[in-house]
């Protein structure tokens, strides 16, 4: 499994060579970009959009110009996430809209984008609640858009992160994978989702998280602790060489989770 280390900082491109994951809402405020050292991965900011709006502000069109901008002149992307629509409770409730209407905006995005340029590195996003939606999103992709999920180089698994300790989000990334979608990406994965008894690793072809920073900030707010050996002031939750520091320990924690996986498989 691949790791993106999530970031706000859209000025790490620069300095990093690791993996990274970024939202245009963080690059949109950028007037100079930045030359990528490393590769790195687009998410389209969609949570930000639809807790705030309830709705996407940018058009697919734009979008497809601020991508081809941003491949273009910071270099290395690797992939971008189609303008997905959460299906989360409360989600929904700022929309007003049904999980059957998520997704079709969602596999809506799907066929705006590549046929305004299929050429960008678009990566689909299932999008649900309980595990028939994921199904019945995927079939939306297969028979609607005509699209053959297994086939693709990476396909997303939205609206799990904050429901990831549960069982049910276990067996949702379990099922997709029992489908035939081997090629996983899992937005905003928690450390025990990764690296536990029960990891997910296994079942995902690559993750993202910036649990780093959350960890940071709460660390400052309660303790008045930073958790690296800098001499910045206030906390972590902005800090490069603790959130490499976090990648590193994580990297290797999935490592070791991945290896067991085998283990158990072999004995």
């Amino acid at each position: 499994m691949r790791f993106w280390l999530g970031t706000h900082q859209t000025g790490w491109l620069a300095a990093v060579d690791v993996p990274l994951f970024l939202s245009a809402v963080r690059l949109r405020k950028r007037k100079r970009l930045p030359r990528a050292r490393g590769e790195w991965a687009l998410d389209s900011g969609g949570f930000s959009a639809i807790r705030q709006d309830g709705c996407y502000r940018v058009g697919p069109r734009q979008y497809v110009e601020e991508v081809k901008r941003w491949r273009d002149e910071i270099g290395n992307l690797v992939w971008c996430a189609i303008q997905d629509w959460m299906c989360e409770p409360d989600m929904l409730a700022r929309t007003g809209k049904t999980v059957a209407e998520h997704q079709e905006l969602t596999v809506q995005s799907w066929l705006d984008l590549t046929a305004l340029d299929a050429a960008l590195p678009w990566v689909p996003v299932l999008q649900g609640y309980t595990l028939e939606d994921y199904h019945r999103c995927a079939d939306l992709y297969e028979k609607h858009a005509a699209t053959d999920l297994a086939s693709l180089p990476l396909v997303g698994v939205g609206s799990v992160c904050r429901r990831q300790g549960t069982r049910e989000a276990a067996a949702i990334i379990k099922s997709l994978h029992a489908r035939g979608l081997h090629n996983l990406h899992g937005f905003g994965m928690k450390t025990l989702a990764l690296t536990g008894k029960r990891s997910l690793a296994g079942y995902l072809k690559s993750s993202d998280s910036m649990a780093w920073s959350h960890r940071a900030r709460n660390a400052w707010r309660h303790e008045k602790r930073r958790l690296c050996r800098g001499e910045h002031t206030g906390g972590c939750g902005n800090c490069q060489p603790w959130a490499l520091a976090w990648r590193e320990r994580l990297v290797r924690a999935v490592e070791r989770s991945e290896e067991r996986g085998t283990q158990l498989l072999l004995f």
